[in-house]
């Protein structure tokens, strides 16, 4: 379950009842992303607050952009987020796709590659390794909880960027707008395929989707609604024209049904992203997601 962090009117009391709502829950892990030029929260500053607000499920940032920080003030930061929740952290990186939050915190945009982003993550595993990125008394720590440093996903649609990022990510932190689940095998194909020929242990297949739960109209407009606001770097029309088939809204039985949809094709998780911030919704999902075998 992804938390309501895109969403407007957020204060402290709502973000907490979600983390412990999700913890409590049947949820494997609990996600939120990163954008700088909009209102929501700090990413670095949420991992320390969530760290001290849940005790179980995996923390996932589904993605972080390296190339919008300093590397090393990255890597020290996610380190000590993973000492803070025992272990508990998954790193999912992309390279975004809003040249205004490059511009926002006076990045390179011509860093906003793969290779840009490579680059970021072979000094964050430096770091992690224990090994002095300057001339100092002692490394750069604390040192991750987690051998190695967390476990690192790469947040991608496309199939070129999985497979340059076979050499480095330990799976996929994908997403789907039309819930095809045949064009999303296609691109799981692409990462085993990918990660067998460099050598690598089979990767972690996860994607996300935004979804609300009700009436269909109701549920289909509140899924609009999100998107008009957090595409708002699209000009609306296309988000208008684009909404009615992006994301999913319906029953908790529909939901179940696309759920086990995707299970069918070797998803390992879903990371669902809500389009309100009732905390119902979580509960809402929780009593269902016991029934996906």
């Amino acid at each position: 379950m992804t938390m309501p962090v895109m969403e407007p009117d957020l204060d402290a009391p709502v973000l907490r009842a979600w983390a412990r709502a999700i913890d409590d829950g049947p949820f494997s892990s609990l996600c939120w992303g990163e954008r700088i030029a909009f209102d929501n929260p700090e990413a670095i500053t949420l991992l320390g607050a969530l760290a001290a607000w849940t005790d179980r499920v995996r923390l996932i940032t589904t993605v972080l952009v390296p190339q919008l920080h300093d590397p090393v003030m990255l890597a020290k930061a996610l380190a000590t987020g993973d000492m803070l929740s025992g272990g508990r952290l998954t790193v999912g990186l992309g390279i975004g796709g809003r040249l205004e939050d490059y511009e926002a915190v006076g990045a390179d945009p011509a860093t906003q590659t793969m290779r840009g982003l490579a680059d970021s993550v072979a000094v964050m595993k430096r770091v992690w390794a224990g090994q002095k990125v300057t001339d100092s008394v002692v490394p750069v720590g604390p040192p991750p909880m987690q051998e190695d440093g967390p476990q690192l996903l790469v947040g991608t649609m496309g199939p070129k960027t999985v497979r340059s990022a076979a050499s480095w990510a330990d799976g996929l932190a994908g997403t789907t707008l039309d819930l095809d689940t045949s064009k999303q095998n296609a691109l799981y194909d692409v990462a085993r395929a990918a990660w067998a020929e460099a050598g690598r242990p089979k990767p972690l297949l996860a994607t996300s989707f935004w979804f609300a739960l009700g009436d269909g109209d109701k549920a289909r407009a509140q899924v609009h609604r999100h998107l008009r606001r957090y595409m708002n770097w699209i000009p609306a029309e296309y988000v208008d024209a684009m909404a009615p088939t992006t994301g999913w809204a319906g029953s908790e039985d529909e939901l179940l049904s696309v759920l086990r949809k995707f299970a069918d094709i070797g998803t390992d998780e879903v990371h669902l992203i809500p389009t309100s911030s009732d905390v119902d919704q979580v509960h809402r999902v929780a009593a269902i997601i016991d029934d996906v075998g």
